[in-house]
């Protein structure tokens, strides 16, 4: 193709665009940053792109961040061993003193300086701060019974007030998942820290960014990715994810019921997977919506409103 054709594609892909930079001017996006892609430089780089670019599009994105092959990384430098149960990391007063550190002083800090070096406009929050997370114990529950898998929490308290102050201040919040409680501190779930905080924030989009491209009709049967489904579909199919997935959906699913319009689940291994996702008309994951009809729809069929 020609110069002036790639020139016409790009000017296409902009008018495209317009729609949905009218319809999300002005209102929150949350994104779950997290998996793999935290650990490779030229992806984190490219997400704090697109988070500067969300910003000047003039929509106010705020990140929420796990660390958990940064928390492993350091568990094993360590010589401290980990495990998981139901997908979530059994943690230990030990382990709970690596996850506070490396989310809060390692994870935190490099993303705010990776967005920061396009000029002054993140800034790093923990869950901890201001009493933004309250939490309580969360066990897993590993074939239908309850394990106690120590300092794990589940928010059941969202104080959004100091995350408004700063979007209105026209900053972008990256909170990691840490969370207060009566006793202590506890490890939160990336997912549904994000979710939560979605939900207190009245966002417009819940956005999780992961290792795996959305949610498959049958995996590993069928590979074919769902590109929409509603609230009610995803809850007849949580009960056969996988345990990796199953955190995931049911973050979306807490963050529609309450009140977030839409949730998406996209592969961060794709750059530009976020801008794909909010300014085009196919979009390139999962995405949740309320209501409790319709059908799910494998990607690449049309009507799908982004």
């Amino acid at each position: 193709m020609n110069t002036r054709g790639q020139a016409i594609d790009k000017a296409s892909t902009l008018i495209e665009a317009l729609p949905w930079l009218s319809r999300f001017h002005g209102r929150t996006v949350v994104i779950k940053f997290g998996g793999n892609a935290m650990t490779d430089p030229e992806l984190c780089a490219r997400f704090a792109e697109n988070i500067v670019f969300l910003l000047y599009a003039g929509i106010r994105p705020v990140v929420v961040h796990g660390g958990g092959p940064q928390i492993q990384e350091h568990l094993d430098r360590l010589g401290i061993q980990s495990s998981f149960a139901a997908g979530l990391r059994v943690t230990t007063p030990e382990v709970m003193d690596v996850v506070r550190l490396v989310l809060a002083g390692r994870v935190n800090p490099e993303i705010v300086g990776l967005i920061n070096a396009h000029g002054p406009f993140a800034v790093g929050l923990s869950g901890e701060d201001a009493q933004l997370f309250t939490a309580r114990r969360k066990p897993a529950v590993v074939d239908g019974s309850p394990v106690d898998i120590g300092l794990v929490g589940e928010v059941e308290d969202v104080n959004p007030s100091v995350v408004r102050t700063l979007l209105d201040d026209g900053r972008v919040p990256v909170v990691s998942s840490l969370a207060r409680s009566h006793d202590g501190v506890y490890n939160v779930n990336a997912d549904t820290a994000a979710a939560a905080l979605a939900s207190g924030l009245d966002a417009a989009k819940l956005i999780m960014l992961t290792d795996v491209e959305g949610l498959y009709a049958d995996y590993p049967a069928c590979t074919e990715l769902i590109s929409r489904l509603t609230a009610d579909e995803l809850e007849g199919m949580l009960p056969h994810l996988s345990s990796g997935m199953a955190p995931k959906m049911e973050a979306c699913l807490r963050a529609v019921h309450g009140g977030v319009p839409q949730a998406h689940v996209l592969d961060g291994r794709t750059p530009d997977a976020m801008l794909l996702e909010v300014f085009t008309n196919e979009g390139v994951g999962t995405m949740v919506v309320a209501g409790t009809d319709g059908a799910t729809t494998p990607a690449g069929d049309e009507g799908r409103d982004g």
